[in-house]
């Protein structure tokens, strides 16, 4: 009696239940056609906010972030929206409530997820770098390529991705090297100690001046100072800037034009370039060193 008493139940409660599923099933279609219905509008309304932005920003990082913000908010009021239709505003309310329990609960446990999102969204409106700047966070040295709400994407000059948190990024020092389009850089060029150094130093520097890709300006000033003197040579610091987005590249190979053209000019002009001197120093009853030419044949 007990089993036939428990299985009556049993089926009671399936038919209430099952009966309840039936009257809200037009409901639960509903719904679903809403929040079909919804990815195309949240879609249709991203693609407008993100076509408005554009117009007043020309800054592609803050304006896809904003866009997957709008975006990921659309979604989240068409389901609550869908939910309340289908007449499952208790799990609506349900979810909201434990989202806030949860908030609670899970806060220590993803609070960098949390932080990486806020460190984003201030990333978003005022940061070190645009898209395809070329920068340097901690080890990291790479161009810009994305903001996401958790991290930002760098490609390292070897073609590797590295995704940097954007608390991180918040906190770290962040060298750009493309901020203003002007980047500086040097080289030694080493003279012999019976050479001019005026002479060599106002050679070098209107060689570099003359070098297409170099900019020489008030602001941007080719020049040349006495660094060293070597064991074998005096060695001259030459200073120039370039004007280039393609850091890595266009950069270097601006410099390693700089250098033909400072070494051929230069051996021109008749100035030395010479090779490291090594001295022979003789102890005890030596007197002179044995040498032996051999012809070749």
């Amino acid at each position: 009696m007990k089993i036939d008493s428990v299985l009556e139940k049993l089926k009671n409660a399936f038919l209430q239940n099952w009966n309840e599923f039936i009257y809200h099933v037009p409901d639960i279609i509903l719904a679903i056609l809403i929040i079909a219905a919804g990815f195309f509008v949240a879609n249709f309304i991203t693609k407008h906010f993100k076509k408005v932005i554009s117009k007043k920003s020309h800054d592609p990082l803050m304006i896809n972030f904003l866009s997957k913000a709008v975006k990921t908010s659309l979604l989240i009021l068409i389901i609550m929206f869908a939910l309340n239709t289908a007449g499952l505003s208790s799990i609506a309310a349900g979810i909201l409530t434990a989202a806030g329990a949860s908030a609670l609960i899970l806060g220590f446990a993803f609070k960098d997820i949390g932080e990486n999102f806020i460190s984003g969204v201030i990333l978003s409106f005022s940061r070190p770098f645009n898209l395809d700047d070329t920068v340097k966070i901690d080890e990291i040295f790479g161009k810009v390529k994305a903001l996401e709400f958790r991290y930002t994407k760098v490609k390292t000059f070897d073609g590797r991705d590295v995704y940097i948190p954007n608390s991180d990024i918040i906190k770290k020092a962040v060298y750009n090297y493309t901020e203003d389009g002007f980047f500086r850089l040097d080289f030694i060029v080493g003279i012999a100690y019976e050479d001019n150094i005026e002479e060599a130093r106002q050679l070098i520097s209107e060689t570099v001046r003359n070098t297409e890709g170099v900019i020489d300006d008030e602001s941007h000033e080719v020049f040349v100072t006495a660094d060293e003197l070597a064991v074998s040579t005096v060695n001259l610091k030459v200073f120039f800037w370039v004007k280039t987005i393609e850091y890595r590249k266009q950069a270097l190979l601006i410099k390693s034009k700089v250098i033909t053209n400072v070494k051929n000019t230069i051996l021109e002009k008749g100035l030395s370039l010479p090779a490291d001197i090594t001295e022979v120093k003789l102890y005890g009853s030596e007197t002179s060193i044995p040498v032996l030419l051999k012809k070749e044949e």
